[in-house]
């Protein structure tokens, strides 16, 4: 497989990412705000859609670079974006984009720096840590899948998906938690058994790389 692969990632793959992204959101809407209801404030799928969907007219045109087309998607997630995921995926795109500043095309160690500074820009910006049932913990354990993937030379595409399981293992991982950050925490005992909204936004979000940054037939 890496040897199908671009050696880079350019702005076009940055741009199928964001509108990958934005139709997994979409299509997972409902979901998204039905785990919410029961722990939040049932509006993380509606919020997440009118804020991508908002990105996505405003993305720069054809030959923009990566860290122009992140930065679009920060603004836009900023400014449509209600309650904490606009602020906190707002700062993931934001953090994202000063990783890809300056450049044409990205190798996989951009990819995999990108990543990383998006999840450390939520943990500061929530003041969250894995555990504590938010979104962390489906990508915690992606960006470490991400970069032992390429530490022991897997290509783009094959460390991508093995940061796309190991969020949806991370998701999964927060059914039985109970939920110590955010409003789902005022909950209690009673926001176990319930996945976390977040992580779930987050798990789509690394899938839609997953499908898109390494190139080939899936974008």
């Amino acid at each position: 497989m890496a040897g199908d692969e671009p050696a880079t990632v350019d702005g076009e793959r940055v741009r199928a990412f964001i509108r990958r992204f934005a139709e997994k959101v979409a299509a997972h809407k409902d979901e998204l705000t039905a785990l919410d209801a029961a722990i939040g404030d049932a509006d993380h799928g509606t919020n997440m859609d009118r804020g991508l969907q908002a990105a996505l007219e405003r993305l720069p045109g054809e030959g923009a670079a990566p860290a122009d087309l992140l930065k679009a998607v920060a603004m836009a997630l900023i400014s449509k974006v209600g309650g904490a995921s606009g602020p906190l995926y707002g700062t993931a795109f934001l953090r994202a984009a000063g990783v890809a500043a300056g450049k044409e095309a990205l190798s996989p160690a951009d990819v995999a720096a990108m990543f990383k500074a998006a999840l450390a820009g939520i943990q500061e910006r929530g003041k969250a840590a894995r555990g504590e049932k938010t979104m962390v913990d489906a990508l915690g354990p992606a960006v470490e899948a991400l970069e032992a993937a390429l530490g022991r030379g897997a290509g783009l595409g094959e460390a991508l998906a093995e940061a796309a399981r190991a969020a949806r293992q991370g998701s999964d991982a927060t059914i039985p938690m109970v939920a110590t950050k955010g409003r789902a925490s005022y909950l209690g005992e009673r926001s176990r058994g319930h996945r976390d909204p977040g992580s779930l936004s987050a798990t789509l979000m690394m899938e839609a790389a997953a499908e898109t940054l390494p190139g080939g037939t899936e974008a």
